[in-house]
């Protein structure tokens, strides 16, 4: 039993890496979920072949011979048509072009304007004023391009001292006042519906995003389809 298990282990080792090399060298963030799906699948059949008496270690070669046999035929014909790679590997997605959020990217990829903005904090991002393009990655990641007034020469080149970076706020999600952001900004929600009222904006219903922070302000987003 010892000996059949011990084998069983040494084999799946050897498939597990055989498998990770089929995937090509990539770095975890660029694993798809499909990828993930060939090792979790792996990983299960592999599982219940070790500690199964029943299933001989031939049978344990068979089906990782099989899995590996099939996961090698989609990776080349993901290489080869590009309807293949879409399908089962999904393209990426422009969230934000020229500045302006994609309501209906965001809606076709189940983000919310929060989860966005964690993405953007992960690359050092903290306001949608600082991004000219911003592209979901297959793996689920988030490029970003900066505007230029982001990239422009560094103020140490000019021998001057820039104002401090301040946090910003999200306000206004998705028509929703954010009361516990307003208590961190240290304001109410009788400030935020007077500072709209100026901007034209009478409910906040209309409102798809609003971030505030003390060097910029409000930033607003009116919902595309009442933005008229």
């Amino acid at each position: 039993m010892y000996l059949s298990i011990t084998l069983k282990i040494i084999i799946g080792l050897i498939a597990l890496l055989a498998v990770i090399r089929l995937l090509g060298k990539k770095e975890l963030s660029q694993v798809t979920p499909f990828d993930f799906i060939y090792l979790l699948l792996l990983g299960s059949f592999l599982e219940e072949g070790i500690f199964d008496e029943k299933v001989s270690i031939f049978q344990v070669l068979y089906a990782i011979g099989l899995w590996g046999t099939l996961i090698y035929v989609i990776e080349m014909l993901v290489m080869k048509s590009d309807r293949a790679r879409k399908l089962l590997k999904g393209e990426s997605t422009d969230l934000i072009m020229k500045g302006k959020v994609d309501q209906e990217a965001l809606k076709q990829n189940h983000i919310e304007m929060e989860q966005l903005r964690i993405l953007m904090r992960s690359k050092g991002y903290f306001s949608l004023t600082e991004i000219e393009h911003a592209t979901l990655e297959t793996s689920g990641t988030l490029s970003i391009l900066p505007k230029a007034k982001e990239t422009a020469v560094k103020p140490g080149m000019l021998n001057i001292t820039p104002e401090e970076n301040t946090p910003t706020y999200l306000l206004v999600d998705e028509g929703e006042v954010k009361e516990k952001e307003l208590k961190k900004a240290g304001k109410s929600k009788e400030w935020l519906l007077s500072e709209l009222e100026k901007e034209g904006i009478k409910d906040t219903a209309d409102l798809f995003y609003g971030e505030w922070s003390e060097k910029m302000g409000l930033y607003l987003i009116p919902y595309e389809e009442k933005d008229q």
